[in-house]
């Protein structure tokens, strides 16, 4: 096989400040163990997130100098309109600064005390949005999606029949809303297949229930289908990602994810009469209804960056380098997420970790193990992330203890993905040394983004 290259070149360059292990050490002390707390200057590699990170193109930074700024009726706007009316074939588009922005209007219309949203899991602001309405969240993640190293197609999927099931105990009439994210990103960035949106949109319309689609990173969803699910490999990205969203009544989109802009989101959907309450309440948080928070060049950048992502080349590539770096890790024997996901490569940190129990967590420790070894920042995706307190105070963990890694669209080269590789297998080399952490400071709701921890025994 030939080496799959970047499909672009580069034509700016931003340094990289380099920092010794002893440095980091204090940074890391300093920065209370918690990745979000560390100044972006003194990471070396970050792989924190996907979101708002990608490099933008040329077109893109051409688009954002013709940027209609005009309050009302923006030009920018209706370009952007069109692209995400061509794209879900939802006729009804309501911009907003991002994705949980999004969130933020549609769960307070129709959340609330007694109400129950389901989804194949629920990312963090998805789910905080929704219990911050009074509302609950339920996740019902197909079974192979609950065993990291066991490899399957698909298993961002749903659980159709415990779905039929949550339905029949908690009555239709108090679910607003079933959502699947794609791709699933606590789920280990796994992609859902078209005959699982399928099922689900069966069962929501027999119950009256509307379908939704967390559609931040769909060009990558719409990819895997077209490779790993038969009767779409000769069809196009963007003839997939047309019948995808024909399935749904609505969706929400982070345009920092697969539209590779800084900024910026939006909430699409066919219901007039919702559309006109989301409008009213974007106008009072957000802004006019065609900026929703936004400059018009954020505008222009989504519009453009929406047709580049379905560009197969780049879909190719952007896989395929996830993929060389699940690879070296398992040929390591590092415990991934099997198979590579979309955005990120995903380290089971539970099986990583053995010794460090899920109170201590896990994933945390790994993070911190891994800005110390080699400045390279990522995000634990478990039981700091999604884990409850129960009676007594006792930890309710999460379903799986994760590390993200996620790569920022068209920003590292395969140098740094292989530095990557590099240090992921030195710590796990040394992963007797690791210890655990404790929490010393926590906010009542996602409290990993400002949590501070402590080694449970000192580095």
């Amino acid at each position: 096989m030939k080496t799959i290259i970047e499909p672009f070149r580069i034509k700016s360059v931003e340094p990289i400040y380099f920092t010794s292990k002893d440095e980091r050490k204090l940074i890391l002390e300093k920065a209370c163990y918690n990745p979000f707390r560390v100044h972006a200057r003194d990471v070396l590699i970050d792989l924190l997130t996907d979101s708002g990170t990608s490099a933008m193109s040329s077109n893109q930074w051409a688009g954002i100098m013709q940027g209609d700024e005009s309050y009302a009726g923006s030009s920018s706007f209706f370009r952007f309109e069109d692209a995400v009316n061509k794209i879900t074939g939802m006729p009804l588009v309501i911009p907003t600064h991002q994705g949980r922005a999004a969130e933020k209007i549609i769960f307070t219309i129709l959340g609330g005390k007694g109400k129950y949203f389901i989804s194949n899991t629920l990312f963090d602001t998805t789910r905080a949005n929704i219990e911050f309405s009074g509302a609950e969240g339920i996740d019902l993640l197909c079974e192979e999606g609950k065993h990291p190293t066991v490899p399957a197609p698909f298993k961002g999927n749903m659980d159709v029949a415990a779905l039929v099931k949550t339905i029949g105990e908690k009555g239709a009439v108090n679910i607003p809303m079933v959502i699947i994210t794609i791709t699933n990103n606590s789920g280990g960035g796994q992609p859902v297949s078209m005959q699982n949106i399928k099922e689900v949109s069966k069962v929501c319309r027999e119950n009256n229930i509307p379908l939704f689609i967390d559609a931040c990173r769909f060009a990558e969803n719409a990819y895997f289908i077209k490779i790993r699910e038969a009767g779409y490999a000769g069809k196009t990205i963007m003839a997939i990602a047309n019948e995808l969203f024909s399935y749904a009544d609505g969706c929400t989109m982070s345009a920092k994810k697969d539209a590779f802009a800084n900024i910026g989101g939006f909430l699409a959907m066919r219901d007039l009469d919702l559309a006109l309450r989301c409008r009213n309440l974007l106008i009072i948080t957000e802004g006019f209804t065609t900026y929703g928070g936004l400059a018009g060049r954020d505008l222009e950048a989504i519009a453009i960056g929406l047709h580049e992502v379905m560009e197969e080349n780049y879909l190719q590539y952007r896989i395929r380098s996830i993929e060389y770096l699940t690879q070296k890790l398992m040929a390591a024997g590092v415990p991934v997420m099997q198979p590579a996901g979309g955005h990120a490569v995903y380290i089971d940190a539970k099986e990583f970790l053995p010794q460090v129990p899920v109170d201590q967590y896990p994933g945390q420790a790994l993070t911190a193990a891994l800005y110390l070894e080699g400045g390279i920042r990522s995000v634990e995706i478990g039981s700091l992330m999604f884990g409850k307190y129960g009676e007594g105070g006792k930890l309710i963990p999460a379903q799986m203890e994760l590390v993200r890694l996620a790569i920022p669209r068209r920003v590292y080269t395969q140098s740094h993905i292989d530095y990557v590789a590099e240090v992921i297998i030195d710590v796990y080399n040394k992963r007797n040394e690791i210890t655990g952490l404790r929490i010393t400071e926590e906010t009542p709701m996602l409290r990993h983004f400002t949590a501070k921890l402590e080694p449970v025994k000192p580095y």
